[in-house]
């Protein structure tokens, strides 16, 4: 645990001064696309309650079933152009979880359970939620700049994960990795562009999303290249740690600093 220099791989410090251990075992339960689709569904629970006589009007569409209403989300974390004039740093990581109706969710948690754990596969459970978040961030960051929209939903940090596999498949090369790259690259495009088809949908964040799960992902690095180490399963707590810190910014400010 306090060994200056691992005597196998000779990595400097592999027990991070006591961290490495604890936050390997903490890191190592998680069951990341349950715990994203439990926050998401809470969340989403709790945007309809705070303002449920305007999610029970009859939408336009099928897709405006069940939405909250603006101003519960932004109690809740909604991220914009408007959070960042106000310092709100912390929605760019709390929006993730939120979502704009019924169907919202569903598809965004259907792609979440569908991919995360190909990329757990490749990448590690502490990488994968580096990953996931840098690419909610990213997408964020560049919708905010991009367009200033109020903006919600986890199809950022999904188009991350796309990234990610696109970032391994060049990076392994051969048969195999050729294959990832052509699916998922296939994939991110065929999205991309259905995105173009669809109102509201937040095509910056995609492309934020996207680039940022890539660039987490060549930094990172992947299974492929080395095994996961003590310091990707800090990260991965402090990313988590960072996630709870900032809900609880965003309930303190929704209910006790707006009024």
């Amino acid at each position: 645990m306090d060994a200056p220099v691992c005597f196998y791989c000779g990595a400097r410090r592999p027990g991070l001064w006591g961290f490495g251990p604890v936050a390997s075992r903490l890191i190592g339960r998680l069951d990341f696309a349950g715990a994203v689709t439990i926050v998401c569904v809470v969340a989403y629970v709790a945007s309809i309650l705070l303002d449920p006589g305007a999610a029970l009007t009859v939408p336009r569409s099928p897709f405006g079933l069940l939405s909250p209403s603006d101003l519960a989300l932004v109690k809740l974390g909604m991220t914009g152009e408007g959070a960042m004039r106000r310092d709100w740093w912390w929605t760019l990581i709390t929006a993730i979880y939120l979502h704009g109706s019924l169907l919202h969710i569903v598809f965004n948690l259907l792609w979440v359970r569908q991919l995360a754990p190909a990329v757990e596969e490749l990448f590690g459970t502490a990488r994968l939620v580096v990953i996931f978040t840098a690419g909610g961030v990213a997408g964020f960051v560049l919708s905010n700049f991009a367009s200033g929209a109020w903006t919600i939903g986890a199809s950022g940090a999904v188009f991350g994960l796309l990234g990610a596999m696109v970032a391994y498949g060049r990076s392994r090369g051969g048969t195999f990795g050729t294959a990832v790259f052509r699916q998922y690259g296939q994939w991110a495009i065929l999205m991309f562009i259905f995105g173009f088809f669809m109102a509201g949908v937040n095509n910056w964040g995609h492309a934020g999303g996207f680039v940022g799960g890539y660039l987490a992902a060549l930094v990172v690095g992947h299974g492929d290249q080395r095994s996961e180490r003590g310091l990707d399963r800090v990260a991965a707590l402090a990313t988590v740690g960072l996630t709870v810190a900032a809900f609880a910014l965003a309930l303190w400010t929704g209910f006790f600093v707006l009024r």
